[in-house]
Formats: structure tokens, sequence, C-alpha cells
């Protein structure tokens, strides 16, 4: 497997945790493309669109955060968050078996301690965790994917998903099911100025201290590391 290195920027973003990201980056090159998590077209610019981007996220998470990554795909951002930050306890949540086959390689190649892979869908596993933070990437529109993340989060946890530039028409169109879920803030954030360019754009929604009526799921027990839903590359 060729590596694929990275540009030099990625020393700043990263810092220590660089060489481990190379060896995921080179890997999401290789079998992530031949098994069709990646598209073809997508390796040659994996740090810049992908990598860096997720990186970036991180200026958004607390200091030793449980993490639920939803329709993880090939762990963007969720590998590349357990990368970068070894406080963190991250579950990667994917519904696919190739997909979580293909993680859990990732998980075992990177040695990751604080990464746990499981196979199902967020709304299979709503009211068996309290997240501090739930993550997404190219998963759904808003409006569908509030009603899979919002369950999974404790009070006052946020959801951040990354999207592109329809971020903010898309915050508008979910107003309304945010509410229903009990959302008590959201706005569309940019990271990683200076870092990206362009920088990462996020749509960030505060869990409210208790869900509303139309909520599904429970808030039962306390911090676990958690699942998700979804589909990514």
């Amino acid at each position: 497997m060729s590596s694929l290195p990275a540009p030099p920027h990625a020393q700043e973003v990263f810092g220590d945790a660089l060489p481990l990201a190379e060896r995921y980056t080179t890997f999401l090159a290789g079998p992530g493309v031949e098994r069709g998590l990646i598209g073809p077209r997508e390796a040659s610019r994996l740090w810049e669109r992908h990598v860096l981007n997720c990186a970036v996220l991180t200026e958004l998470v607390p200091d030793s955060a449980v993490v639920i990554d939803i329709g993880s795909g090939a762990g963007l951002p969720g590998v590349v968050l357990a990368i970068m930050r070894t406080d963190l306890s991250v579950t990667l949540l994917e519904p696919l078996l190739r997909r979580t086959v293909f993680l859990q390689e990732c998980v075992d190649l990177l040695g990751l301690p604080n990464v746990v892979v499981r196979r199902a869908r967020a709304e299979e596993v709503a009211g068996e965790y309290a997240a501090d933070i739930v993550t997404a990437r190219a998963v759904a529109p808003l409006t569908r994917l509030a009603g899979w993340a919002l369950p999974l989060l404790r009070p006052d946890g946020e959801l951040l998903a990354l999207k592109g530039e329809r971020a903010a028409a898309e915050l508008e169109e979910a107003r309304l099911v945010l509410e229903k879920f009990g959302v008590r803030a959201a706005e569309v954030v940019h990271v990683g100025r200076g870092k990206v360019d362009p920088p990462t754009t996020v749509v960030r929604a505060v869990a409210g201290t208790a869900p509303s009526k139309g909520r599904s799921g429970s808030r039962r027990g306390g911090r676990r590391r958690g699942g998700a839903h979804g589909r990514k590359r």
C-alpha cells in the first residue's frame, strides 16, 4: 500500500498525531477506495476535502467527551477525532456490515483504544445512550438527521453536523423538527479558520434539559459509549 503524504499544514492541525493520521489516510486511499467507501476521484484530495475538514471539528468538542459518530461510513469524522484526541470516547455507529468491518480494521490498524465500532441504526439504540456529542457527515438532511441524532444526547449535549453551502437553508427547514425534539439553541458555525480553506461548516444544535413529548426514546442510564445511523461514503 503506497503512502499518501500529508500537506505541510497538516502538521499544524494534527501535531504529534500526524503519523497516525497519515496511516489512516493511506488506508482510506487503498482499501477504502477498493471497497467503495471512498470514491476513486476523492483519493487525491483526501487530506484537504475530507481528513483535515473533519479534524478541525475538534475545536467544538469538549475535553473527555463521549462522542457518537452516526452513519460513520469510512470513519469521517469519528476516526479522525479519535486520532487527534485520545481523551475522547468515540463510538462509530454504522448499519452496514461491510462498513463496520472496514471501521474495525481501521481501529485495529491504528491501535485506537478509545474507539468502539457498533453495527446499528440510531433509531434502534435511542434511549441507550447519553452522549456529550453526536457527529454526522454526509448522512442525511437535517430534517431527518435530527430525529436520529438528538435522542442519543444527554441534556445539553450537542449535535455537530458537518454540512456544505446549504447549511443555513437546512437549519431553517429543520426549525420545527428541532423544536419538536427539545433543541434549545441551533446555529451554523465555521471552524478551522486559518487551518483549512474553506473553513468547515457545522450545524450545531444543543439538546434541551428534557426531551419534549414528541421525542423518541428515553434517557436511561448515565454516559455510555454509544452508537449510530445513516449512510456515508
